[in-house]
């Protein structure tokens, strides 16, 4: 029985490693074969000057030229669970587009491939303006303790040191920078159980919760909070709810989480802080809260010298992330990150996820257009 990992080719087409990495499965938890796959295929490509670690299912290497700045190229190599999409399919899009069908073709094996083929073949080129890391993760798609970026920045901190990062994201081939943070909260009424024939005799813990609701529903959310060039959009919603125990009983515990969205001109506390002002329950009889989960925002960093000449290098084709990504990772860490990757992040997690061939090769294109001597405002 072959127990060798698959053979990858980092050094020729990035459609071709795409599909290569598409057609070896990797769910969250399901990461060792692509990972062995990657580390065989980068310690067979790279010369022995080129750094590589391996870190549970976590694979980097880096360079050491002394360019005088560094730039990160990372992404995760798991994906949701398989929707009978594994192998990759090639055909027409709805557009007519020759595309890659498949589980991880847009999030996010086309750029992790473009970051891996990019970093393989410019390690030791002439031409190269930045030192290179290049960092392939696990566990990125379930909960935040798998997560092998946060594993690696409390073990090996030192490999997310750099001038700018930037993760390969489905982003449709242009600047998504920084990112919203996230806080959510359960909050929690409790009553008194009674029948609703002789509701008079209970309390009920949902109309307890109704002024909070009614707080949050009057919310008026900022919606044009500008940083960097990029407008970003704040929310808050309540985005579950479970309450009684029969169709005929006044419920004595009711609960709903709320999700607070905000821009990157907040801190995570300062938010919380903004947060609890809005549903004002502290203090309050028969209420309470619990957080749930607060996720950091990522300032866009674009005014870093290393940020700006890639927004050149994209034509200015920049817009705000609203989504949360692992860029709050790189920029808890004072490392200006953005999400630069390829495909419509709409088919993220789709059974017919797609990505265009033309745009994983237009990505790779800017992006070593971006790392190569000569290549910036035209110079040669």
């Amino acid at each position: 029985m072959n127990t060798s990992p698959p053979r990858l080719d980092l050094t020729g087409d990035p459609v071709a490693l795409t599909a290569a990495l598409v057609d070896i499965a990797s769910p969250s938890h399901q990461e060792t074969a692509i990972a062995d796959a990657l580390e065989s295929a980068l310690r067979g490509t790279v010369p022995d000057e080129v750094e590589v670690l391996r870190y549970h299912n976590n694979v980097l290497a880096r360079t050491h030229r002394g360019l005088g700045s560094r730039v990160i190229l990372a992404g995760h190599i798991d994906t949701v669970p398989l929707a009978d999409n594994v192998p990759h399919r090639r055909g027409r899009d709805a557009q007519g587009r020759d595309t890659l069908f498949g589980c991880g073709t847009v999030d996010m094996k086309s750029g992790l491939a473009v970051y891996a083929q990019v970093f393989a073949t410019l390690a030791v080129a002439d031409s190269l303006r930045h030192d290179l890391t290049f960092i392939a993760y696990e566990g990125e798609e379930v909960a935040t303790e798998f997560n092998g970026l946060g594993h690696l920045a409390e073990a090996h901190t030192d490999w997310l040191r750099g001038d700018l990062a930037l993760l390969g994201e489905p982003s449709g081939g242009v600047i998504e920078a920084g990112c919203q943070g996230s806080i959510r909260l359960r909050v929690r009424a409790t009553g008194t159980r009674a029948h609703s024939a002789r509701s008079w005799l209970g309390d009920n813990a949902v109309h307890r919760l109704s002024p909070v609701l009614g707080r949050i529903a009057a919310y008026t959310p900022r919606d044009a909070v500008e940083l960097d060039g990029c407008v970003y959009r704040e929310g808050l919603n309540v985005v579950r709810m479970e309450a009684g125990v029969a169709n005929n009983t006044v419920p004595d515990d009711a609960w709903f989480f709320v999700n607070f969205r905000f821009a990157p001109d907040r801190s995570s506390e300062q938010a919380m802080e903004h947060l609890l002002d809005v549903l004002a329950i502290e203090g309050e009889d028969n209420l309470s809260y619990e957080v749930d989960d607060v996720a950091a925002a990522a300032a866009p960093g674009l005014a870093a010298p290393a940020a700006r000449d890639l927004v050149r290098a994209v034509g200015g084709r920049v817009r705000a992330k609203y989504g949360w990504t692992d860029v709050s990772r790189f920029g808890q860490l004072g490392i200006p990150a953005v999400n630069f990757g390829c495909g419509d992040p709409g088919y993220a997690h789709k059974k017919d996820e797609q990505c265009p061939v033309e745009q994983i090769r237009e990505v790779s294109a800017v992006l070593r257009r971006y790392l190569t001597a000569g290549t910036i405002d035209g110079e040669v």
